[in-house]
């Protein structure tokens, strides 16, 4: 690789992980080991071809193009945090990843499908991760970040809540709204 390919690889690294928290290799290697997935599989579940897979993993292409493979990516972090705590077997982690695949994207507020709370509500973490996707759906991460940079001095507030569902995690954007309830 030549130092051209070296810097733009860099950059799309450094891309990613403004946008998503971390290089998609690194997110992408954690999701095949803690799921027990390979590139083809995983790949197959997020709605992308193993050649785009790959293009994304190594940093020769930054961005995920398609929303809806946004959300697959969350969902697949979140099934992988249920693994590891065992609160979901390897058999069920199976089956939720066909669910997952089957999943077009668009608004977990009002499709019918949506996992709830025993009072039909939506759970915190899909309303969450429904203000993740809005916002990211609008902009990129490092865009929004530098939108709450510019707004921080005057409406610290505001640029806090860009910063954690615009380009945060999930975990941390359900801890946000949490503390924002009251």
């Amino acid at each position: 690789m030549d130092a051209v390919q070296q810097e733009a690889t860099a950059r799309a690294r450094e891309l990613q992980r403004s946008w998503y928290g971390e290089p998609l290799g690194a997110l992408f290697r954690r999701l095949i080991d803690d799921l027990g997935l390979n590139q083809a599989r995983l790949a197959a579940v997020l709605g992308l071809s193993a050649p785009m897979l790959s293009q994304l993993m190594s940093g020769q292409r930054a961005k995920i193009g398609n929303p809806a493979v946004v959300q697959r990516v969350q969902a697949l972090q979140d099934l992988a945090g249920q693994v590891a705590d065992g609160s979901v077997s390897a058999a069920e982690a199976a089956d939720r990843m066909d669910e997952i695949k089957k999943t077009q994207g668009g608004s977990v507020l009002s499709s019918s499908g949506q996992t709830t709370t025993g009072s039909g509500a939506p759970t915190v973490k899909r309303v969450v991760r429904e203000i993740q996707s809005l916002l990211r759906s609008v902009s990129a991460a490092g865009d929004i970040i530098d939108a709450a940079n510019s707004l921080a001095p005057s409406h610290p507030e505001l640029a806090e809540f860009l910063r954690v569902y615009g380009a945060g995690r999930t975990a941390d954007a359900v801890a946000h709204y949490e503390a924002h309830q009251n």
